[in-house]
């Protein structure tokens, strides 16, 4: 891993080998660094936790991720599939590696996750993305996603923004009005920027993200 100053901000870079947690032990002891803007590049196989786990630093830092260039990630199964169907057991941040995805999804894609997913792109109208950790979506997030499935409920939904008619935390839903968006529900002065969404009480929570 290596970190370096930029004219727009930070500039971090995941190598092979990175894991999960040598990332966030890094990371911690520079957390001062991070609440900035952060281009976050991953060089070859590296390990997709590594990516989650600087996102999920540079959040708590209060920064901002900027632009994620990943030339060979993770990708879903054959003819742009997710993986093959399971039941809700199988699903969740124990039973599988994250994985990524290196494109925008289109109307009509179905994808199903057992663990977290980052998707490098944005998740357009008619996407439904189902995941039993996380789904972090680096882009515009207007499909229906269901996060933490199988009663995760510490899972999250990140996106630039979210701006889906649904999405679901374990057993929680949100639901905008028909013809709406969740983020047209919310405010009216068209908040473009990052949203964290999470369970807080039973009841999800959007939050924007500075």
């Amino acid at each position: 891993m290596k970190l370096r100053g930029t004219l727009g901000g930070l500039n971090l870079l995941l190598e092979p080998g990175d894991t999960g947690t040598d990332v966030a032990e890094a990371l911690a002891v520079r957390a001062e660094l991070l609440a900035t803007s952060v281009t976050i590049e991953v060089d070859g196989d590296a390990d997709p936790e590594a990516l989650v786990a600087a996102l999920s630093a540079i959040r708590a830092a209060g920064g901002m991720p900027g632009r994620v260039r990943a030339p060979r990630v993770t990708v879903p199964g054959p003819n742009g599939a997710g993986p093959n169907p399971a039941t809700p057991t199988d699903f969740g941040p124990a039973q599988a590696r994250t994985e990524v995805v290196p494109h925008n999804l289109r109307a009509g894609f179905r994808g199903e996750y057992r663990g977290s997913v980052v998707i490098l792109g944005d998740v357009n109208p008619g996407v439904e993305i189902v995941a039993g950790g996380d789904v972090i979506v680096m882009g515009a997030l207007r499909g229906v996603v269901h996060a933490g499935f199988g009663g995760h409920e510490g899972a999250i939904v990140w996106g630039r923004p979210i701006a889906s008619p649904q999405i679901r935390i374990g057993n929680a839903v949100a639901r905008a009005p028909e013809g709406s968006s969740l983020s047209n529900m919310r405010r009216m002065e068209g908040h473009e920027g990052a949203e964290l969404a999470r369970l807080q009480d039973g009841v999800i929570v959007i939050d924007a993200q500075k």
